[in-house]
């Protein structure tokens, strides 16, 4: 069987992010021996592509897609399948000077109509000329595209007989619009953020640099999507930058088999890789009563948390589970970011594990103060810190005049530094909403500050105003999940109904169950945990396995679910006769 690419590059040094240009970055790491490695849900072995392959058939592609019509400066849609298909084709655009657009691949939620429909309205966002995807998905992405004025449509192979050898490929420029990621779209529609090249390198050199600090003995281990920040940025091009060999898993395969991911970790020594909370926790499920002998987890130096809030409970469960084959807690590492500050704003110290934060959340809710709470008092939270902003970056936590807040006071977030976009790709007013003329970001996130370090509470538009009192809805999930038996992570979603009377607050839960009476039972108990623990009245709906919405990168969506919920489409869900 073939070998993946080794761990060590041979190269007389490593260079961290130190290139002006992503290509330039690539001819250095085709010097070495490193490269991507692509695995099944088996943990087979499906391609090898190290740097000096992809490169050269990177520049093979580009010339092909000029050769199509393409012309440097269109944007092109790639759907981004986690194989080898996909790295060509984006590192073709960059060779080419074409914009390339990772777009997501289908989810549980939604269906082939409503995934066709987002997909063409990413496709007309970015005013892409050209929609590439695997063959498995061709018909779906032709649906997409129906009408369109699209200069080349269809999969990579597409290109594979263009006469090309001719064809000049463009210098490229350190100021060049790389690509345009779109957000993840947790509160409204994604939105395409326009990354640049020195965007890119400023963040490349921050994350592996000064907050990984990685060195030519790394290896990173990824199942994230390739369309999302974390996946892209974090796991291809970030360690690419630095000469790192990475092996992947498709996103869908770890969801079926989890173990796979910490195997892999296992055969070829990782030592670096991420995951929101969910992907630990669905590792800690899996472990019962499977075999874990073969697990040595032992390099395994950062255990990144990201994407999502962070849940301590589930995480502790995770390193407790897996201490026994060399799971360290300490390898635990926080970190905040989006898409529009490229990846990262900030890193938690290394070797330290999950440091956190224990707030009163009366007065958290009633005051916006984050102190730790009196004798007797019974609602208490911990907060993760998420580390300092990077060097060269900026944080800072604001009221709602734009005063800057001492540390310990609940405000919203604001960002500033080199990796920020440009802008969002065609969309002035929403840039103007929220980047201002001297640079400052308004994340949307709110916090505090904790001895220089960003503690993140929540998402501004998702908060709840009940009486007086600020709530935050995922206060309310992680109760549920906690507290009912049959909850687990992701069941559960919270939000606010603006009423003619007041404002409701409701809550949706999936529900395995179809008997009547448990499915009463389980509406009774989400009710009474709630009004026990937050003295709230909150008004059930439960829903199907899989139904709740998430957005491209697997958070779920509460923008969706309340517009969901609002237009019936769940309340039609429950079974007659239960009560309301």
């Amino acid at each position: 069987m073939t070998a993946p690419t080794p761990t060590a590059s041979g190269l007389v040094r490593q260079r961290t992010a130190e290139f002006d240009t992503i290509q330039e970055a690539l001819e250095f790491a085709a010097q070495g021996a490193t490269g991507l490695n692509f695995y099944s849900g088996r943990g087979q072995l499906v391609e090898v592509l190290p740097y000096r392959q992809l490169r050269a058939e990177a520049m093979e592609l580009a010339r092909g897609m000029l050769a199509s019509g393409l012309v440097p400066g269109d944007r092109a849609a790639l759907i981004a399948e986690t194989d080898g298909d996909f790295v060509r084709a984006f590192f073709a655009c960059l060779y080419a000077r074409l914009i390339p657009v990772p777009l997501p691949l289908p989810t549980t939620v939604g269906g082939k109509d409503g995934y066709i429909a987002n997909l063409r309205r990413m496709i007309e966002s970015a005013g892409a000329v050209a929609a590439i995807g695997p063959a498995s998905l061709d018909g779906w992405l032709q649906a997409a595209v129906e009408g369109l004025p699209l200069k080349v449509q269809g999969a990579v192979a597409a290109f594979a007989g263009v006469p090309a050898r001719e064809v000049d490929l463009p210098a490229a420029r350190a100021s060049d619009l790389l690509y345009i990621q779109f957000s993840s779209g947790s509160t409204r529609f994604p939105l395409g953020v326009s990354v640049t090249q020195r965007a890119l390198m400023a963040n490349a050199r921050a994350i592996s640099g000064d907050g990984l600090v990685t060195t030519a003995a790394d290896r990173c281990v990824s199942w994230l999507p390739l369309y999302h920040d974390m996946g892209l940025v974090g796991f291809l091009l970030a360690p690419m930058l630095s000469q790192l060999s990475v092996d992947f898993i498709q996103t869908r395969e770890f969801a079926r088999r989890p173990l796979q991911w910490l195997d892999l970790i296992t055969r070829n020594g990782g030592t670096i890789s991420y995951s929101p909370t969910f992907g630990y926790e669905l590792c800690t499920r899996r472990a019962e009563g499977a075999p874990m002998d073969r697990l040595d987890l032992g390099t395994w130096r950062v255990a990144g948390v990201g994407g999502d809030m962070i849940r301590l409970g589930r995480l502790k469960s995770f390193s407790d589970t897996f201490a026994a084959r060399g799971f360290r807690g300490s390898a635990f590492l926080a970190s905040y970011g989006m898409a529009e500050a490229t990846l990262a704003l900030s890193f938690a110290p290394l070797d330290v594990g999950l440091v956190t934060e224990h707030v009163d959340i009366d007065r958290l809710e009633r005051s916006g103060a984050a102190v730790p709470p009196d004798a007797g008092t019974t609602r208490a939270r911990d907060f993760v810190r998420c580390g300092p902003a990077l060097p060269g970056h900026a944080l800072e936590v604001r009221d709602g005049s734009g005063a800057v807040l001492p540390e310990r006071r609940v405000g919203r977030i604001f960002a500033r530094g080199p990796s920020l976009m440009e802008a969002y790709f065609g969309s002035p007013a929403e840039t103007q909403q929220v980047l201002s003329p001297d640079g400052w970001l308004d994340t949307g996130d709110l916090g505090f500050m904790a001895d220089g370090e960003i503690v993140i509470t929540g998402r501004a538009k998702d908060l709840i105003l009940v009486n007086g009192r600020n709530v935050w809805p995922q206060d309310l999930e992680w109760t549920i999940e906690n507290e009912v038996e049959t909850m687990r992570t992701g069941d559960v979603v919270a939000f606010a109904l603006d009423t003619a009377a007041e404002e409701q607050v409701v809550v949706l839960a999936q529900c395995r169950a179809s008997g009547r009476d448990e499915r009463v039972a389980l509406r009774d108990e989400i009710t009474r945990v709630i009004r026990a623990r937050h003295s709230l009245e909150v008004s059930v709906t439960l829903v199907p396995p899989r139904a709740l919405p998430q957005t491209s990168s697997g958070k779920l969506s509460r923008a969706q679910a309340r517009d969901f919920y609002s237009r019936g489409l769940f309340t039609a869900q429950e079974p007659p006769g239960l009560p309301g």
